[in-house]
């Protein structure tokens, strides 16, 4: 599988010194400190619980660090106004609540807002841009059924095709392998590659060492909260660095470039 190692090295998201704790006062964020690079595909690594999902709602903008900053291409978002923002950034969640019956084609068109005006509905380009997304992600066939009607697994990909729709310089996943079939993991890895050769930024919080390295140019491995290695693949998915992270004895051996993790 060839990766991109393009010269182009500058920050997309830049985390420093941040720091947050949720209402109970457990830090789940300390004093962490990054930088990841635009137009590659970058792998958040990390048991549950160690602040994964917390680091992408904070690039997103939706929580704030308690400490310290974070910056988007150079820019902190409290910075951009909302139309900026989302041509920015946009996320892909785990699971989102459909309280309405859209049909699939209107929940992707949705993705279309930060590109209209106030109170425009979309326009022939933007359906046929909603169109171009569901067919990325298989949907296409389905696009007149209604949303509340899906798998989980073709829930996710709805929701990645309204990002897609969105335009943005930085996608952001969290946890998107999470409810796929292996045909729709591979989907997602190819679709993920064609972004990033496409100069979109892609970010992933992933608990799973086989999917990040399948999928990743660089990986940023988390403990309690903190950065424990940061690196190509072949650096971090190591078994001294994946033992420490997870907590039990592992074994990583590299075969063909990809590795084979024993517990």
């Amino acid at each position: 599988m060839t990766k991109n190692t393009g010269a182009d090295v500058s920050p997309a998201v830049t985390v420093q010194n941040a720091s947050f704790a949720y209402t109970d006062g457990l830090p789940v964020l300390s004093s962490l400190s990054l930088s990841i690079s635009t137009g590659r595909v970058t792998a958040i690594l990390g048991p549950n619980g160690v602040g994964k999902t917390t680091l992408l709602n904070m690039i997103l903008g939706w929580i704030r660090p308690s400490e310290g900053a974070v910056l988007l291409f150079g820019q902190s978002l409290t910075s951009m106004s909302r139309r900026d923002a989302g041509r920015t950034v946009s996320i892909v969640p785990q699971d989102e609540h459909l309280a309405f019956e859209y049909s699939l084609l209107d929940y992707v068109l949705l993705g279309r807002s930060p590109h209209l005006n106030a109170l425009a509905l979309p326009g022939q380009q933007d359906i046929a841009m909603a169109d171009r997304c569901l067919k990325r992600v298989g949907m296409y066939e389905r696009r007149f059924d209604p949303v509340t009607d899906i798998s989980g697994g073709e829930k996710q990909l709805v929701l990645l095709a309204r990002s897609l729709c969105q335009e943005p310089r930085l996608l952001l996943l969290d946890e998107p392998s999470a409810h796929l079939d292996i045909a729709n993991k591979r989907r997602l890895v190819n679709l993920i590659q064609d972004l990033r050769n496409t100069g979109v930024t892609v970010v992933l919080t992933t608990h799973d060492p086989d999917f990040a390295a399948v999928t990743s140019d660089e990986i940023v491995l988390l403990s309690d909260g903190n950065l424990l290695a940061q690196g190509a693949p072949s650096e971090v998915m190591t078994s001294a660095l994946l033992s420490a992270a997870f907590r039990i004895p592992l074994q990583v051996d590299w075969q063909n470039n990809h590795p084979h993790i024993i517990w």
